[in-house]
């Protein structure tokens, strides 16, 4: 599926879903803005759209049509025999977490920034995108009044979007430590270990996307305007800010598990220490009862009187005394 829209310098929609033959003529027109947003997009779609309005470097089509495995930011300039306008390509991630599942979902969302276009790419629909589309068409702020204005928008509501996604996940690992507490056992120990990796795929996507969006906080780019830097800069300070919330969960998950063994450790030695007190209260009766149960002939006790019954008490005596030594010395 393909959206166009079309903005004024001043912020306002000019036209929307234009017809595909029309973008080179709005390209040409400098007091104009297009953004064009590929979702889900055919084969034929994305050929047009990239090779046959834009001429985008045969590289970093190959790169959008494709799933990177991590955002990047590359810098095209035309050389002689090329075709397009400068622009920057960039590939970003968005994230979303499902407790039912324990997961972290990832959207790859694609750029390609000019001075008077904003392409973007995805698969599927993305919420950063419906939001900064509904904002831009409104006008409530004037973020349409420029692709990189639109791009820094696209970009903050992507970071904000990991704030929810970073709440569920703390919910998750307060649970999971009332859980290490209370039942240690093998599904508990199953959940750290699934939450752990999740926490640890989280920061291998925001590792790298911090290091593009440094770039832009640092104003590397001509096409990035420079009193809109320190916009990207915020956005770079709440992605460091994410990171090191996931830093945080790392800790504390490693803090859960050594919990967990902890009190896995402790329980096993109450059962070891609850099977040595069976063994020993028991030790006077096993010793009494072989000892008679040897029934040689010139065995005393076996003629006399009472001698079953001396037994009985000289046994229970026997194992009341080893109790009370035990609760006296407070092993149980």
């Amino acid at each position: 599926m393909i959206r166009s829209l079309v903005f004024t310098t001043q912020g306002r929609l000019h036209s929307k879903d234009i017809d595909m033959f029309l973008m080179p003529t709005l390209l040409s027109d400098t007091n104009l803005f297009l953004w064009v947003d590929l979702e889900s997009p055919t084969a034929q779609e994305a050929k047009y759209v990239l090779e046959d309005v834009f001429h985008f470097h045969p590289l970093s089509i190959e790169d959008c049509v494709t799933a990177s495995p991590s955002p990047k930011v590359d810098e095209y300039s035309p050389k002689e025999e090329d075709r397009f306008a400068p622009y920057l390509f960039m590939v970003i991630h968005a994230v979303d977490y499902s407790r039912k599942d324990g997961v972290f979902a990832t959207s790859e969302l694609n750029f390609f920034l000019g001075r008077n276009f904003l392409v973007t790419y995805h698969e599927g629909p993305l919420r950063s995108v419906s939001q900064t589309e509904e904002c831009a068409v409104k006008a409530t702020t004037n973020i349409a009044r420029a692709p990189d204005r639109v791009a820094h928008n696209l970009l903050d509501s992507i970071v904000d979007n990991y704030k929810p996604a970073l709440d569920e996940l703390s919910l998750e690992i307060a649970e999971l430590e009332q859980q290490a507490l209370q039942h240690p056992n093998t599904q508990t120990l199953n959940k750290i270990l699934q939450v752990k990796k999740e926490v640890l795929h989280l920061r291998q996507i925001i590792g790298p996307q911090r290091e593009v969006l440094a770039r832009f906080a640092r104003g590397e780019f001509k096409l990035i305007r420079a009193h809109l830097v320190p916009y990207y800069r915020d956005v770079y300070d709440a992605l460091f800010h994410i990171s090191e919330l996931a830093q945080g969960y790392t800790d504390t998950l490693t803090g859960i598990l050594q919990v967990y063994l902890n009190m896995s450790s402790n329980h096993t030695g109450e059962v070891v220490k609850l099977l040595t007190m069976i063994t020993v209260i028991t030790t006077p009766l096993m010793m009494v009862g072989t000892w008679y149960g040897m029934n040689f002939k010139h065995m005393p006790e076996l003629d006399w009187r009472y001698g079953y019954t001396a037994a009985g008490g000289l046994t229970l005596l026997s194992t009341l005394a080893t109790y009370w030594y035990f609760r006296k010395k407070k092993w149980f």
